[in-house]
């Protein structure tokens, strides 16, 4: 059943082309008036007539040319035999067709023209056919020219569906590019982050490795000097870290002067928020260890976003923050008790990072995120960070 349905909505018209072709060409064979002609101006009145019925199904190259030539014809036919056009059942039903493939044209100027060929072309057969009255002269066009209309209003309808399509694809590509310059501006900030975390660390490897060096009696110069290397490789990564960190740092941004933030600053973000609006209450569970420096900046701003996000989107008054110290893994669950969630909060498009900084943390810690409406109505995020891969 769906593939006749796929066949007929893909050839449904061209198959209806065919059958009228069909009865045109039975209608012409079967004339038994006296006004029909015979011989070589019969053989050519079924071919014209058949013709200018199956042009039709080239409609989709020629949108313009090829209902026009089935008008442009049939009028011509009716100067060699009248009745051959007027009587035909599938003539008819081939030029209302092109009327209306003519009304539906692109071009403006073409479908006015083709308004003016297929009401021309109907005076031409009315006033050929023998039996034909004086209301026929008025009818006959007006009919073909409602259907002309009925082309033009498709025409434009067709016109404003592609339209809004091509501005939904538009705006699913701004969309996209959001999201992309999104990604990079967070992953710049998640690097100059752990930049800092790395220097920092170097840092400290550098001036211990210069204290051992200069408690090392000159008996082991050897081992000395290898320290010595240790040292001037350590100072030139820090220098060339520091260059780094300075290419990565926005034009108008300064340094940063004060200490990473990591969850023992979550008493000072809970004061922040609460002073903007919205009451969090935190519960820590387990046995809180000493994380890795890059995992616990990481897990602070992941609360952080959490709650800018609630505190942004949500029109929530209340929140609640659980931090859960596991054996193999850092559980972090924020959920506010705000309205319904709407997408662009669960996709991260909300004009700043929003969601799309916490799956790239969580990402950089192979950890796992889940966000969306939460039981009862709010908004619920839950991440983990497996201790083990952030060593």
């Amino acid at each position: 059943m769906s593939r006749a349905r796929a066949f007929l909505t893909s050839h449904g018209l061209d198959l209806l082309i065919v059958v009228t072709a069909a009865v045109t060409v039975g209608g012409t064979l079967l004339r038994d008036d006296l006004e029909h002609p015979d011989g070589l101006r019969f053989l050519i009145g079924l071919v014209g007539i058949t013709g200018s019925v199956l042009v039709l199904l080239a409609r989709r190259r020629f949108p313009f040319a090829a209902p026009a030539a089935t008008w442009l014809v049939c009028a011509a036919l009716s100067f060699m035999d009248g009745q051959l056009i007027a009587n035909g059942a599938g003539i008819l039903i081939a030029g209302m067709g092109a009327a209306v493939l003519l009304g539906s044209v692109r071009n403006a100027s073409l479908a006015r023209l083709g308004l003016v060929i297929a009401t021309a072309g109907a005076v031409t057969v009315v006033r050929n056919a023998p039996d034909s009255t004086t209301d026929d002269f008025i009818s006959v066009p007006v009919m073909f020219g409602l259907g002309w209309l009925v082309g033009w209003a498709l025409r434009e309808r067709t016109e404003r569906t592609e339209a809004a399509e091509e501005r939904a694809r538009l705006a699913e590509v701004e969309r996209e590019a959001a999201a992309r310059v999104a990604v990079a501006e967070e992953r710049g900030r998640i690097a100059r982050e752990l930049h800092d975390v790395v220097a920092h660390a170097v840092s400290v490897i550098v001036l211990q490795v210069g204290a051992v060096r200069h408690r090392m009696p000159d008996s082991a110069a050897a081992d000395r000097e290898a320290l010595r290397d240790v040292e001037e490789a350590g100072r030139t990564a820090l220098t060339e870290m520091r260059r780094l960190l300075a290419a990565m740092r926005d034009d108008d941004a300064g340094p940063e002067l004060g200490p990473s933030p990591g969850l023992d600053h979550l008493d000072r973000l809970v004061r922040d928020v609460r002073a903007a609006g919205l009451d969090v209450r935190v519960e820590v569970r387990g046995l809180p260890v000493d994380l890795p420096r890059g995992l616990d900046l990481s897990a602070y701003r992941i609360v952080q976003e959490a709650l800018t996000n609630s505190l942004k989107h949500s029109g929530a008054d209340r929140a609640e923050v659980v931090v859960e110290y596991a054996p193999d893994e850092l559980c972090l669950q924020v959920r506010d008790h705000g309205r319904a969630v709407e997408r662009s909060r669960i996709d991260g498009i909300d004009g700043g990072h929003g969601l799309v900084g916490i799956r790239e943390r969580i990402k950089l810690f192979d950890g796992a995120l889940s966000v969306g409406p939460a039981p009862g109505g709010g908004f619920l995020l839950r991440a983990r960070l497996p201790l083990g891969g952030a060593s």
